[in-house]
């Protein structure tokens, strides 16, 4: 761990704790670099550790949700002085899509996770019996915004699934992006899960696949087994049909730096990849519904879901720790939620439902119970 910032007494020794303790290299960075986002902060507001309060740490809010933390961060790791004018930069100088898509600022949850990071850190210090300019209880989180995940209707979604064998032009592409489509619908693998995928983690058996099942080694190294359906393995086995090199990599790029590495370590797709592709395909395909490869996962859920699975099924091919955690990913889509309103409503109109486009199945309508129409003490009940 070179370069780390001197401001912040024993960052080493918390993240050398956060790697004995097992957490992924991933998170070990994630903390790291939330942490030299802090001192870069405090380094251009001149203030010494051992001085932080809560008035600074209000600011440090205002500075990662109003600013430009970037180009303050690269100076302070390159050892440069941090100006006024580098300040005042700060706040105008950012990008115009950065602009367009989070009016250039933060989300909530990105602030909240670097706070959390000071919380943890700030915890670790009073563990090992060092003194704290602040308690972490003091660090309040900010209100976050609460946003109902969307997932797309399930035409949709067969419709980006398949389009890679329609918008590519090359048919090695085709092949793996539409085979990376199938496993991450088929399955509700993480994108790190698909992307570090290795071939011997198939089996497979003279280039042909042999069996439904994968297994995964996921986040916070649980492990589980996730399932292939058919129409995943005819992709995946005709993408591997194509294949003549030895990488031990499942899906690998066709050029680019990786590739030409030769390392059979390195020569991997990257998360990237495939995020750009996903949303380069949706917006081909005019889907509105914004879609990546996460919300593949939560239409896994979802529509596992709506086909009558177990819920603690469901958390454990998603590899969750917490049911609570499950029930998170699995969203009614509108066609179902509107089904379940005109089906189940106990004052819904029986002719209103029965009009074009608002049909019910025979079993719904079959086993809702009739309501008597209510009655008028100044009228005649009148029989439909």
């Amino acid at each position: 761990m070179d370069n780390l910032p001197e401001n912040l007494p024993y960052l080493r020794e918390f993240l050398l704790n956060l790697e004995n303790n097992n957490y992924s290299k991933q998170t070990v960075d994630n903390y790291r670099r939330d942490l030299e986002i802090f001192a870069s902060f405090i380094s251009y507001r001149r203030v010494e550790f051992p001085d932080v309060d809560k008035l600074l740490i209000s600011e440090y809010k205002g500075f990662l949700r109003n600013q430009n933390y970037i180009p303050i961060l690269r100076k302070f790791k390159a050892g440069k002085e941090i100006t006024d004018e580098d300040e005042k930069k700060s706040y105008t100088d950012i990008s115009e899509k950065k602009k367009a898509l989070y009016r250039g600022q933060l989300s909530g949850r990105s602030v909240n996770r670097m706070l959390s990071t000071l919380r943890s850190y700030l915890n670790f210090l009073v563990d090992i019996d060092e003194e704290v300019p602040i308690s972490s209880s003091a660090i309040k989180l900010i209100k976050t915004e609460k946003k109902e995940k969307q997932v797309a209707d399930l035409p949709d979604l067969i419709r980006l699934i398949e389009s890679p064998m329609e918008l590519e032009k090359n048919k090695i592409l085709q092949l793996r992006n539409r085979a990376i489509m199938e496993l991450l619908f088929s399955t509700g693998m993480r994108i790190s899960e698909v992307v570090n995928l290795n071939r011997d983690q198939i089996r497979i058996v003279n280039n042909k696949i042999l069996d439904d099942r994968i297994y995964i080694l996921g986040k916070g190294k649980k492990q589980r087994f996730v399932y292939l359906t058919p129409r995943a393995i005819d992709f995946l086995q005709e993408y591997l049909d194509q294949r003549e090199d030895d990488y031990p990599a499942m899906f690998i790029p066709t050029k680019g730096t990786r590739r030409a590495t030769g390392n059979p370590y390195v020569v991997r797709i990257s998360q990237n990849y495939v995020q750009m592709k996903i949303a380069d395909y949706r917006r081909q395909l005019g889907i509105i519904v914004p879609t990546s490869a996460h919300s593949l996962r939560h239409g896994f859920a979802t529509y596992l879901a709506e086909e009558g699975a177990n819920p603690a099924a469901i958390q454990k091919l998603l590899g969750h720790e917490s049911l609570q955690t499950t029930t998170r990913y699995v969203h009614a889509s509108d066609r179902f939620a509107e089904k379940a309103h005109r089906d189940f409503h106990p004052l819904q109109d029986d002719d209103e439902a029965n009009k074009p486009g608002l049909e019910k199945d025979e079993e719904s309508k079959q086993s809702k119970p009739v309501m008597p129409s209510p009655v008028k003490k100044t009228s005649p009940v009148r029989e439909e």
